[in-house]
């Protein structure tokens, strides 16, 4: 008999990530299935037959989707393709909602089987999706305890894996011997500025991050800043918004959990990285901007106090957030300079940190998930 395959689509560096580990667990449990699908570095070193590369569609909000629109369409098609004429064991898709619940309705077509790992944030917009889940989907891993009885109250089949991050986040090691690690000055204070993972979070969020950077160099002339490099980016993609600027900034690639732990405050994009962070205890402050068009649309769609994730699952605001027009680097920079200067402040950020795994809940999510993916095809 031929090996099974399974195909994986992820959208994102941080989906990337979790299937990548995702393979490796199911590798583990059986070593003769064939990978294939949509991701990026990640997933290629994890040995997945890349079908299309994420990295050129990666974007979030509507003007952003359909300025990639070809693209997109492009990617649809051969996932679309390779799922009728190669017929999976099995669809598991990671996070990226829109593009992943359309491909799902394809499979439902093939009569492959679809494990969604990784949920669509049904508890903070367009709820009615959990409609559509039912109808595609056979089953959802979700990584927070809360999405669990919003499943379940729609009828859809969930499973709380727990969040593949616990896992994923770990360091050894303190400030200095990280900074020693990656080549950094050690008697000094660094910044990190963590821009996001995909292209269209570098060009709007890098030059904030710039202007943020020139003010905190004002004030405190020692300061180092240091940008960790997401994978699927290169740092050709970084050139326009660093080339005048006259700063000390780092760029480090494939490192980020030592990036982080580097640091003393962080400034970041809003997503999976505030979870990294606040993993590792790191204060920080949050940012995001979209096209003008897509944040007026979000306004009306969007039911939750907060953007970051890491707000999110402490249900409070313990981590400030500039969202949109807030997003400026004045307000910035006076945030990440009370961090630095004001040590009952960021002492008190830190302690709400320390909460954060607890709620993510224990190691194992990505053996968890290899276990449920073997008993949807039957192997349990």
């Amino acid at each position: 008999m031929p090996p099974r395959t399974v195909m994986l689509v992820a959208g994102e560096a941080s989906g990337d990530l979790h299937a990548a580990h995702l393979v490796e667990a199911l590798k583990a449990l059986d070593p003769q299935i064939h990978f294939m699908g949509m991701g990026s570095t990640r997933m290629r070193a994890a040995g997945v037959e890349l079908l299309v590369d994420s990295a050129n569609i990666a974007v979030v909000g509507l003007v952003e989707v359909l300025s990639h629109y070809p693209e997109i369409k492009t990617a649809m098609r051969s996932l679309r393709s390779a799922l009728m004429e190669r017929r999976p064991a099995l669809l598991i898709l990671i996070d990226y909602p829109d593009f992943n619940l359309r491909l799902a309705a394809t499979a439902k077509q093939a009569g492959v089987k679809v494990l969604y790992y990784i949920s669509p944030q049904v508890w903070a917009w367009r709820a009615g999706r959990v409609k559509k889940i039912r109808r595609l989907v056979d089953m959802m891993a979700v990584v927070f305890p809360f999405e669990v009885p919003i499943y379940q109250s729609a009828h859809v089949p969930v499973r709380y894996t727990g969040h593949p991050l616990v896992d994923e986040v770990v360091s050894d090691m303190n400030a200095e011997q990280a900074r020693e690690q990656l080549g950094l000055k050690v008697d000094t204070q660094w910044v990190g500025l963590f821009p996001g993972s995909r292209k269209s979070e570098l060009k709007r969020l890098l030059p904030i991050l710039v202007q943020t950077a020139e003010i905190l160099l004002e004030r405190f002339p020692q300061l180092q800043f240091v940008l960790p490099l997401a994978p699927g980016l290169t740092r050709n993609d970084l050139d326009s918004g660093l080339d005048d600027a006259a700063l000390p900034i780092t760029v480090v690639e494939d490192s980020i959990h030592e990036v982080i732990q580097s640091c003393d405050v962080i400034v970041t994009a809003s997503g999976t990285a505030t979870l990294q962070i606040a993993l590792l205890e790191k204060p920080m402050a949050i940012i995001y901007r979209i096209a003008p068009l897509s944040y007026w649309i979000a306004r009306f769609l969007i039911n939750v106090k907060h953007v970051g994730l890491v707000n999110i699952v402490l249900n409070r605001r313990a981590v400030r957030e500039f969202i949109q027009q807030d997003a400026h680097p004045q307000r910035i920079a006076n945030e990440i300079s009370r961090l630095l200067t004001d040590e009952s402040y960021a002492t008190q950020i830190h302690q709400d940190l320390l909460e954060v795994r607890k709620k993510l809940g224990e190691g194992g999510g990505s053996q968890r998930v290899a276990k449920l993916a073997l008993e949807i095809m039957g192997d349990d």
